[in-house]
């Protein structure tokens, strides 16, 4: 099932500022980067009563206001300004923002609006109003379609996940890129009563992936995001069947960036040990580009000392914004990631 509210307005803009742009891309000088990040809980301090946003208003138990909430929008966009020593990240998706005036605030912050991020946002159907998004620079990338893709669960009728962002773009080297961004259902309640949702969410995206790749065996395809799942979990090793990057690529299939260094001990979050949550996942031709001009790097965690709190053992993590109910004022409890594609042309 697909949701396609706003999709013919949206589409019919954006073909015609392709139309009138696409001339004007330009290759970044140090490659193409996309990066996500799960910023944690960005609300405003405005009551939305459709959904369950009670926690974060003046009124709530973290008494959160003005001043915290640009103190966090600060936060997210230095973060954003430290992703790449080059220069701003070119493409982000983004996860857990409450809607699009948010989104607009973090795009304009003092910190980052010198890279004239534009914005791709559709309301979602969260209970508690958190939604993906998508932030990129119109100099590099130029989306040509875009549309919430919404899924069931067939074994779990009263399940509503979020929807999955999928964003069809071309870059300066008229490379097409097919970009899925994700934020799956969380382990709250339990890893194996949620497990459902996400063997649900891998699957569905394994099924867009083929139908791109059936239509085009070297599609570029892209899928970030956070997935609530480790990358040798069954969600991604069985129900998309993600590959781990070898030296050998067989066509047409998908390669997780993120499970070879999870197995050597990474991860973008920290419970009782680091998980590998927050994942960029490629096709084929990225890894191993037969035709077209981008080819896929590593995996980069961006982990910086000042993002970090360091535990009595020495462990340093992410520093949050909440954390046992205490306000410290910090950034997120995920780290986000970041891949560069070079040019080979």
């Amino acid at each position: 099932m697909f949701r396609t509210i706003g999709m013919v307005l949206f589409v019919g803009f954006l073909a015609a500022s392709c139309q009138n742009n696409l001339n004007r891309l330009h290759k970044p000088a140090n490659g193409l980067t996309l990066a996500f990040y799960n910023v944690e809980n960005l609300y405003d301090t405005i009551d939305d009563t459709k959904i369950n946003d009670e926690e974060f208003l003046p009124t709530g138990k973290g008494q959160w206001n003005t001043q915290k909430f640009n103190q966090k929008l600060d936060n997210i966009a230095k973060v954003i300004a430290s992703m790449d020593t080059n220069d701003f990240p070119d493409m982000i998706g983004l996860a857990e923002i409450e809607n699009v005036e948010v989104l607009q605030l973090l795009a304009a912050n003092k910190y980052i609006d010198k890279a004239a991020y534009e914005l791709i946002h559709y309301p979602d159907h969260d209970d508690r109003g958190i939604e993906v998004a998508f932030m990129y620079r119109p100099e590099f990338f130029k989306p040509l379609a875009s549309k919430p893709l919404d899924f069931v669960i067939d074994s779990m009728p009263n399940a509503n996940p979020r929807h999955i962002l999928y964003i069809k773009g071309i870059v300066a080297t008229k490379d097409t890129l097919h970009l899925l961004i994700n934020h799956w259902t969380s382990r709250y309640g339990g890893k194996d009563e949620t497990v459902k949702a996400r063997n649900a969410a891998g699957a569905f995206i394994r099924k867009v992936a083929d139908s791109l790749l059936q239509s085009n065996a070297y599609a570029n395809i892209i899928i970030a995001g956070d997935l609530n799942d480790n990358p040798n979990d069954e969600s991604l090793t069985i129900h998309m069947n993600a590959l781990p990057v070898s030296t050998t690529i067989e066509p047409a299939q998908l390669y997780n960036l993120a499970l070879n260094p999870f197995l050597s001990g990474s991860g973008t979050l920290y419970y009782k040990s680091w998980d590998f949550f927050d994942q960029v996942i490629i096709s084929s031709n990225l890894a191993n580009p037969v035709k077209g001009n981008l080819k896929s790097g590593e995996i980069q965690i961006i982990k910086r000392d000042w993002m970090l709190y360091k535990t009595k053992e020495g462990i340093g993590k992410p520093n949050r914004t909440y954390s046992g109910g205490k306000y410290f004022g910090g950034y997120s409890d995920h780290l986000p990631v970041m891949v560069r594609f070079s040019f080979i042309d």
